[in-house]
This record gives structure tokens, sequence and C-alpha cells, in this order.
């Protein structure tokens, strides 16, 4: 009887990405110098593990790729190999290949041929010589024939229909192209609708783009172009080739009527001796090329969940059966002595699905080690390409929080450390002249503080320069020259679209492009981030986001007909009101005076537009609210019950609603709209009160 392996491909995927993690890190540990002889034995043996099942499931390009890698460490583990930093660097590309090569086996498309044999020729390199001298780099200008006859680069970008809505702009990337070197594009107008049935907020056009250097600004890097299209590589379809030199007419052509990727390949192929597990023969056909859009699959997320949970569930659950079956015997013969017995059932049953709640929630909490992983080779590759020295310091690793915020908060972290990075550290020279350490410290720590988890990524640089940022904001308009702005409002500025100090554009940052989406991705997940830092000394981001996504507990509170839910975690305190302390601002804006302080006035029934319990003010009550960094007082007629409610995705199932960030089903069956307090309080200031109430 023959056995279907392909139904455990997925799994060794899964676990094969853990052992690229294991290559990775203790890689990097190799390379600082500090490792022990059980690292090098324990990289080996992830090489070797993945080598072997990539064999089993007939992976021949993940086997072949990482034969040769397994040979290179083996040398290195027998001492037969001095551990050089340039071979640690080509095993680390080498890493990005083999998870390239995984992804394309997930989706079962093919990989882009090109790169692989690249890379795999540098590793030939390595292992062929006796010096690590003749290593070949990946950022080496002169590593192909092909980068000796590139023109530029040609790009093919076609957004998703959805890309616009993420507040990314396609006007303003290619701004940022045509600032490195000479820009022509064409765009594809075929998926364009008739204009009745246009959606604004869809986007319908995608583009070819040729980027060509130019004497004045050089050769164009591609990691430039990356950095440009960062923010959107999940919401589009991108290709980035470099445009090849006609030996002829010495103009960009592809050479033969051959795509780019394919002359890569092949020229990368004639650099590369006994290469067959991966190499394509002679006359192969063109499938080396990676497809341009992936094949549509259906991808099933998995987690691993520790036993002890698995554990709890199980209890919890035997809890419920017993309840259950109490529950049932006392309803086959009920008598009115009995109503006292019943309640303590519901109320143990109440108890039991309370803990079956959250048993089931905390399996989908992950430690966060899962998203600080990425970091350790992050700085390594950075702090080498700007000649800084830098120590990466991850605290609270163990921090649980959901799986799905996990995800979403991936790209806004890498942005802040990218960040503290390039403007923060200073080069071992300034640091030095500056009485520091020539090595700069960037620290990761997740603690939680209530229901919420707390991220700060600090480094220990030159701090935030306050008069700049002030002067850049005056330039730009932002801020006039009169305004006295408090420290806090000034390092804020930040975080406000195209704003940079930074004095010239680099590939790590510098466009002014990211901050302010890092803030509105961290918003989105119903969190915030808050810079403090002192000028010489260093700065600290602190992001504070809910443990998970899928529920919350609320604050139940009718307006006429209507419920609505507030998270609680936004009230600051609910009062009734006093007539007095009721102020009009230029005829229209309502203010309540709160103490020390004024907080503006929301009438809910406005901003919905429903009819309300009463209009008079001395009957509602006003719940005071934080959002988008300041109060609010919402009039609400009635305060209801508190509870914890499940968070169902509004604009999944219907569309997206400003001032609304989900809804539940209440225990009566009805629908409760759940209040976005951020998004509210921004629709409020567009809404004119429909008249003034007494």
């Amino acid at each position: 009887m023959s056995i279907d392996l392909s139904q455990f491909k997925q799994t060794f995927l899964e676990e094969s990405n853990e052992g690229l993690d294991v290559l990775e890190s203790g890689l990097l540990a190799l390379d600082s110098g500090t490792a022990d002889d059980e690292v090098i034995h324990a990289v080996f043996r992830a090489a070797h593990s993945i080598k072997g099942g990539a064999g089993t499931f007939s992976l021949t390009e993940i086997a072949g790729f990482t034969h040769i890698m397994e040979t290179l460490l083996d040398e290195m583990r027998d001492g037969r190999r001095e551990i050089s930093k340039e071979a640690i660097n080509v095993l680390l590309t080498s890493v990005d290949v083999l998870r390239e090569l995984m992804a394309a086996a997930r989706d079962e498309v093919s990989p882009e041929m090109a790169r692989v044999n690249e890379v795999q020729a540098q590793l030939e390199t390595v292992l062929n010589s006796t010096s690590a001298d003749t290593v070949l780099t990946q950022d080496d200008p002169d590593n192909s024939a092909a980068a000796e006859q590139s023109a530029g680069w040609l790009i093919k970008f076609h957004p998703h229909e959805h890309m616009l809505r993420t507040g990314n702009d396609t006007v303003r990337m290619f701004k940022e192209l045509a600032s490195l070197g000479d820009l022509e594009n064409s765009a594809d107008l075929s998926a364009l609708p008739e204009f009745e049935h246009m959606d604004p907020e869809l986007s319908y056009l995608s583009w070819t783009i040729e980027l060509k250097n130019n004497e004045q600004q050089g050769a164009i890097d591609k990691a430039s172009i990356e950095e440009i299209f960062e923010w959107v590589e999940d919401d589009c379809d991108l290709t980035i080739e470099p445009l090849i030199l006609s030996s002829a007419s010495d103009e960009s052509a592809p050479q033969n009527d051959v795509p780019p990727a394919e002359q890569s390949a092949v020229a990368a192929q004639e650099t590369v001796e006994n290469v067959t597990p991966i190499a394509a023969k002679a006359d192969a056909k063109p499938a080396l090329k990676a497809s341009a859009k992936k094949k549509k699959i259906t991808e099933s997320g998995s987690i691993r969940v520790g036993t002890d949970k698995i554990d709890s569930l199980i209890n919890m659950v035997g809890e419920l059966v017993i309840t259950q079956s109490m529950l049932s015997q006392m309803g086959d013969d009920f008598s009115m002595d009995k109503i006292e017995a019943l309640r303590e059932g519901l109320a143990q049953l109440e108890r039991n699905t309370r803990e079956l709640q959250e048993s089931v929630m905390r399996i989908r909490m992950l430690p966060i080690s899962f998203s600080f992983q990425r970091f350790p080779r992050l700085v390594h590759d950075l702090s080498q390409k700007m000649n800084k020295k830098i120590e990466l310091k991850m605290l609270g690793e163990q921090t649980e929080l959901d799986k799905t915020v996990m995800e979403k908060i991936g790209d806004p972290l890498v942005h802040l450390v990218r960040n503290s990075l390039d403007h923060g550290i200073e080069d071992p020279e300034t640091r030095v002249a500056a009485g520091k350490n020539e090595v700069g410290t960037i620290t990761l720590n997740a603690y939680h503080q209530g229901g919420f988890i707390m991220i700060e990524i600090s480094d220990d640089g030159a701090g935030l320069p306050k008069d700049k940022l002030l002067r850049k904001a005056i330039e730009k308009g932002l801020v006039s020259e009169q305004e006295n702005l408090p420290d806090e409002k000034i390092y804020d500025l930040i975080f406000h679209p195209g704003f940079s100090t930074a004095d010239q554009v680099s590939d790590i940052s510098g466009r002014g492009v990211g901050m302010d989406v890092v803030r509105k991705n961290i918003k989105e997940l119903g969190g915030n981030v808050d810079v403090t830092t002192e000028e010489g000394r260093g700065t600290t981001f602190t992001i504070r986001l809910p443990l998970t996504l899928a529920i919350l507990d609320g604050q139940l509170v009718k307006v006429g007909n209507e419920t609505y839910i507030i998270p609680l975690v936004s009230i600051i305190e609910s009062l009734e009101i006093e007539t007095d302390n009721i102020n009009t601002i230029a005829g229209t804006t309502e203010v309540y005076k709160m103490r020390d302080e004024y907080i503006p006035l929301v009438r809910l029934y406005d901003v919905f537009d429903v009819v309300p319990g009463t209009t008079r003010l001395q009957d509602c009550l006003l719940v005071v609210v934080e959002g988008d960094g300041g109060k609010a007082g919402i009039l609400v007629d009635d305060l209801l019950s508190q509870q914890q409610v499940v968070i169902k995705s509004l604009e999944t199932n219907y569309k997206r609603i400003q001032g609304i960030s989900g809804a539940t089903i209440l225990g009566d069956g009805t629908v409760a709209l759940i209040l976005d307090m951020s998004g509210l309080l921004t629709l409020a200031k567009e809404i004119e009160p429909a008249q003034s109430y007494a």
C-alpha cells in the first residue's frame, strides 16, 4: 500500500520555517564571535534536516541548494574551514533564498531561479576557495554579467483593488521613483470600468515602468526601489527586473527576446560548474521565470499550542458538561421549590462559559518572541551597511498577545527599529566624541499593563532634535512662528504625513513616508504610539495595544431606540450634567467645564442621525472618553450594563463606517454597534449640530 506524502507537506514547510529561524539565529551568533561549538552543530543539524525533508517531498530545488550550504557548514563544524564574516554573510543570504523557495513550494508556483542561481554561485565560490577574500557579495555591483549591462530597472506594478484604502498613494510613489533616475511609464487601463460603476476608493490601473540610470545620479540601487514599495508589498503584484543593454544598439532591450529574469538565470548558470541539483539543463524551457501572480489557494494558518493549554481547555469542557447535565436533570422534574438551585446552576454555567472562553482565547496567544525574532538579522545587516556598531537587547520575549495582533504589528515594529538604526544611533566616531561607548544599544521590551500589551523601542542615540523639528514644521506651514508648542507636541510632529528631518534620503529612511503609516496602522488595531526623547541621550517609542482583537469589555449606552457600545478602555468617567458648566464657543461648539479643563460635547444622535430620547441636557448623561489624543464628552440617554462582547467585523460583512469599529450580537439577539473613539471624534468635528438645545 502506497502512502500519500503530500498530506504532510504543509507540516514539513511549517517546521522548516522553524529550522530556518534556528539557522539564522545560529549564524548571527557565529558572526558575533560569542558562539560555542554547540551552536555550529545546531546550525548544521538544522540545514541537514531541511535537506532531508525536502528530498522526501521531492522538493529538489530546496534539497540541492541546502546540500551546498550543508557542505560548507560541515567544513566549519570539523574545523577544516575558518568561520569568516564573508562566509556568514553568504550563508545568511542563503537563508533568505531558502525562505523564498519555501514560499514558492507552499504557494505551488515556480521559484525565481535567477536569484537562486546567483546566490548558489556565491556559495560555490566560497566552498571552492581557500580564502574568503574572493567571496562575491550580493551588494557588489559587478557580481553578475547582467549588473554590468544594466541600464536601470523594469518595474511592473499592479496594485490590488483595496490598496488605496490602506492610506498609500501611487502619485507619491512615482514622485519618489522619479527622484532616483529617468522615469517612463505606461498605464494599463483595461480594468477601468464605466464611469457610473467606478468606486473612488478602489484601484483599477496597473503600470509598466522603466526607471533608467542617468549620468548625474549614477546607477540606481534596487534596494532604493524596494524601499519605496515597502508598505504596499502585500497589497500589490510587483516585479523589479534589470533593464539590459543591447550590445548592438546600446539601448535598453532584452537580448534575443529572452526575458531579463531568464537572462540573469543564464548568466548565473554560466559562472557555475557542477551545480546540477538546481541549475536547469541547457534545453530547459522558460519555466525558470517566477510566476507573475501567485496561485490563489486556500491557506489554513496554524499555531503550535502547549499541552498545558489543551489540558486546561479539556478540563473546562468537562466542567461545562457536568453543569449542563445538572441543569438538564433539574428540567426533567422542575418545581418552584428548585428555583434557587436553578439560579445557582445558571450562575455556575456563566462561570464555566467565561472560563471556557478565556481558555480558548489563551490558545490564540503567542509569545512576542515570534515577532521579535526578525530583528537580530535586521540589525546585523543594516549596522554593517551603515558602518555602525549596534547591540540589540530584547526583553519580555515571553509576553503573550493574540496571533492576529502580532501579525499586524510586525511592519510598524520594523519601521520603528529601522528609524532607530538610521536616525537614532550615531556612527562610532560621533559617539566616542560625545563621550559615549562606540557601540550603540537598541532595546525591545514587551510587558503587560492591564488589558494591554506595551512594546517599547528604545535607543541610546542622539535623540530627536527639537529645534530642527520645529524649524521644519514652520517651513512646511504646519506650525506658525507665533505658536508656543509644548515639547510633546513638537516631538509628535514626526508622525505627520511627509514629515522628515533627514538631510539626505537613504535607502533606509528619510522620505517622510512611514511614521504616519505606523501610527495609522497601530490605531487601526485599537492602540496608540507615543514618543519620549532627550537630545544626546536617546529616544523611546511606546506602543500600547489590546491583547486581542476578538473580544473587548464594553459599556452599553442607549440613545433613543439604539444601543451602542463604548470600549471601557476609552472611558475616563461618567457623570450627570450640570448645565451651569456648559459653554458655547463661536456660537456652535459646545464645551463642558470639568474641573480645570473644557472638553467638547458630542451629541451622538446628531452624529448618527437618530431620534434621541431627550434633547434636554439636564436629562442626559455624559460619558467622558479619550481618543485621538484628546478628551470629549459623549451625550447619551442612559447607561446600561457593562459586559464582554465578541467583536464582529463590520467591514467584512458590510463596509467600513467611520466612527464604528465593529458590531456585536447582544443576549436578546439584537445587534449593537461598537464605537471607535478616534473615528467618532473626527466625524463629530465635520458635522454641524442640527440645533442648539438648552
